[in-house]
């Protein structure tokens, strides 16, 4: 009995270290050693630049710029500026960003290393403090730290602090395809954020294949590498870009980056501030860039290509763990030889029964299906019971970790109160059987769907060793037996939580299902308990404990502040204007303007979708404030053969950030230039913006030079006709609106337009 109740302990606590082995658990103070990365030196930059939001156009934005270029100086380094026009095709921006650039000099004359984040934050309202002012921090604590070691590296070090990256990386764009260092780069360490907290994973960028890659990684040896295959795999299935893309797009360039998902809820929103960045995970960033830097800027970056890739996975003590995809066929197979020989060899020492195994079925099928339908449903069936939860675009709430808590305990009490069923004292080894079977079939799938997810053939292993120890012995040490599932618990333990934090609340059924088959090979420990039944309803318990506190905190506080929205649209056509929302949900500060009884919004003409298909919901008809309206002046309009070609000047009359352009399917564009930026046309095309998402052109965002001014052609039998959108964040500070400020329970919701004045005008070029 003691020996059960140690081994229930020790899976507990090996899962407990699956989590807590993933990221340092104190910080560096300001007595650190001046030669190694501090965490506390790395915050006093980082309380400086987020004092207010720096999002490009905003006033805030120079000046975090120029507190950047000071700290580079300061380090020694010189700094230079690039800024050009560019134009995100994907995301449809066009802006003129600004980088900041510095570079250290490397003894030899080699491919160089290049250290990368962004300096912009998102929208008028947030703070950039973790997205991405904690990878800016890093970047500058660690070049200190390098350099006060006096040491001159192999390898020429390039920092790039990029700008626009939040708009479409239009910094990126523009260091890639326009400035001369970018043909010395050899490979790019970068930081970013989705979240504010929980440990940062490594994700690869590359063309080919990631074997040199992982090696390199692997000598550079880093404490706490949180980095796996199949995260490898899925992210690249995932339309998810990062600076990164246009490296490897554009350029070619390898690079890793190395980014923290966790607290989610506080992306891209006025949460996302100094106080609230998880200081241990900033910490976990300082882990990595350390390492990387002393070990990239002297190894040989021009020969990291590789054509082939490997598995890997992080498990505690091994650190990094990988082999070569060409063993994962060979692994597989003689998992299946192993299997299918102790299956016979077990039936001929009498020690399986056919019947019992068959009946084994029953439980781990059960289970897929319960809590497949459980994780399928509930999410769905939470958003019907808390609709609040809707306004919360990320799909991750505040209280989203209580629910994966909720989920893994119920999910678990299921598989308990099902394996009960079939329990017999000596029967263990016949339950063993069916869960080693299907872990192999799904082995089998992924080796040829999902290379990266074939490191699950590695619990597999010790499972054949314990349903070999069950085969050989009928009361086998239970002690041993929990050691053998180290490997499952170690590896597997970290997925039931980075799936629904990933990805939001949504894909739970990741973590329910794992739950599943993750608790049929622990059958071999739990199949000797006669008390699984106890067990079931302990856990029952505990989830239904997890789901009350969700409960108890599912409303919206200071602590856990509603997303909402408001805008003021404005038909300079029409001269009609309307109140509208993004939220399903009013409050009472919406309803201020919208009142109890908003009508629905009519997006026949009219629609803003957010990052997450979000569209505008509730409107209601508003008072006209006699707000300036765009300057258009038509200079130029000369028909030359049929092709008819003009130049149109648009100038705001009003503080405004961006200018959002559509135009209908019946105008062909056959050239177009904005304030100099020529817009590409595709292969064999003869017009540009051929492909428009809901008739959308491009959205100009404002900087220093306020004028649009457009030269292009097209046919000369076309009435060509623009719908501008004019777009400003500032309807709670302007003077003719006296909006109220939000309750410190509410902020502005991320991803929308919001707390914007918006002038529709048209324009109709006849």
């Amino acid at each position: 009995m003691l020996k059960k109740a140690i081994a229930v302990v020790l899976i507990v606590l090996v899962i407990y270290w699956s989590f807590f082995a993933l990221m340092p658990s104190k910080i560096t103070d300001l007595n650190t050693d001046p030669t190694a990365f501090s965490s506390e030196r790395a915050l006093v930059h980082l309380k400086k630049i987020t004092k207010k939001p720096h999002y490009v156009g905003s006033e805030e934005h120079e000046v975090v710029k120029n507190y950047l270029v000071k700290a580079l100086n300061d380090l020694g380094l010189e700094t230079q500026i690039q800024e050009a026009y560019s134009q995100n095709k994907k995301w449809g921006s066009i802006v003129k960003p600004k980088n900041i650039l510095a570079r250290i000099k490397g003894s030899d004359n080699s491919k160089a290393l290049m250290l990368l984040t962004h300096y912009d934050s998102k929208s008028h309202a947030s703070y950039g403090a973790s997205d991405a002012g904690s990878g800016v921090v890093t970047i500058l604590e660690g070049i200190r730290a390098f350099l006060s070691e006096g040491k001159t590296p192999k390898n020429d070090i390039i920092i790039l602090f990029s700008d626009a990256e939040e708009l479409g990386l239009n910094g990126a764009d523009i260091f890639v395809n326009q400035h001369p260092w970018a043909e010395d780069v050899g490979l790019v360490l970068n930081f970013e954020a989705r979240g504010s907290g929980g440990p940062s994973y490594m994700l690869i960028e590359t063309n080919g294949g990631n074997q040199k890659l992982i090696n390199g990684f692997k000598a550079a040896n880093p404490d706490y590498p949180v980095a796996n295959s199949l995260a490898y795999s899925v992210y690249k299935m995932l339309p998810n870009d990062t600076d990164l893309t246009y490296f490897r797009e554009d350029g070619d360039i390898d690079g890793l980056n190395f980014a923290f998902i966790d607290d989610h809820f506080d992306y891209h929103t006025a949460l996302d501030t100094y106080d609230r960045l998880d200081r241990n995970t900033l910490e976990h960033q300082g882990s990595y860039l350390m390492p990387l830097l002393n070990y990239f800027s002297n190894a040989d970056l021009s020969s990291l290509k590789s054509d082939k890739d490997s598995v890997y996975f992080n498990v505690p003590l091994f650190k990094m763990v990988s082999y070569p995809n060409s063993w994962i066929v060979p692994m597989l197979i003689l998992a299946w030889l192993i299997f299918l020989a102790l299956v016979f060899y077990g039936i001929q020492k009498r020690r399986l029964n056919s019947k019992q195994m068959a009946l084994a079925f029953l439980p781990g099928i059960g289970a897929l299906l319960i809590n497949g339908i459980i994780g399928y449903f509930g999410w769905k069936l939470l958003l019907l019971i808390y609709p609040q939860y809707a306004e919360i675009l990320h799909g991750f709430p505040y209280n989203g970790h209580l629910y994966i808590w909720a989920f893994a305990l119920f999910s678990t009490a299921v598989c308990m109160w099902l394996y009960n069923k079939v329990y017999k004292p000596e029967n263990t080894a016949s339950l063993a059987v069916p869960p080693l079977l299907l872990w192999l079939i799904i082995c089998t799938a992924l080796a040829f769907i999902l290379k990266g997810a074939s490191f699950f053939i590695i619990p597999v292993y010790f499972g054949l060793i314990s349903l070999f120890v069950l085969i050989r012995q009928r009361h086998p040490d239970i002690l041993l037996m929990t050691f053998l599932l180290f490997p499952l618990l170690m590896i597997m333990s970290p997925f039931l939580k980075m799936f629904p934090v990933g990805l939001g609340l949504k894909t739970i059924v990741a973590t329910t299902l794992l739950i599943s088959i993750m608790f049929s090979l622990c059958i071999t420990v739990f199949g000797f308990s006669r008390y699984k039944n106890r067990w079931a309803l302990l856990l029952f318990i505990s989830a239904l404990g997890f789901f009350m506190a969700a409960h108890a905190t599912s409303d919206f506080n200071e602590e856990r502040p509603k997303p909402n929205s408001l805008i003021y649209l404005y038909d300079a056509d029409n001269d009609t204007a309307q109140w509208a929302t993004y939220d399903e949900t009013l409050d009472a500060w919406t309803k201020t303007q919208l009142t109890d009884n908003p009508d629905k919004f009519d997006a026949s003409t009219i629609n803003f979708d957010s990052k997450y298909g979000t569209k505008l919901y509730y409107s209601k008809k508003a008072e006209i404030k006699p707000l300036k309206k765009p300057y258009v002046d038509k200079q130029k309009d000369t028909i030359i053969g049929d092709v008819r070609h003009l130049q149109v000047f648009v100038s705001p009359q009003r503080n405004v950030n961006t200018f959002e352009f559509y135009a209908d399917a019946s105008n062909t564009f056959l050239s177009f230039n904005i304030n100099g930026l020529e817009i590409s046309k595709g292969e064999d095309e003869t017009q540009v913006f051929k492909e428009r998402i809901k008739n959308r052109l491009f959205s100009y965002v404002v900087t220093e030079e306020k004028a649009i001014e457009l030269n292009f052609t097209v046919p000369a039998s076309q009435t060509t006709t623009f719908e501008i959108f004019e777009v400003s964040f500032d309807l709670l500070e302007n003077d003719l609106f006296n909006i109220a400020k939000r309750s410190k329970s509410m902020i502005p919701k991320p991803f929308v337009l919001n707390d914007a004045i918006i002038i529709k005008k048209t324009i109709s070029l006849e």
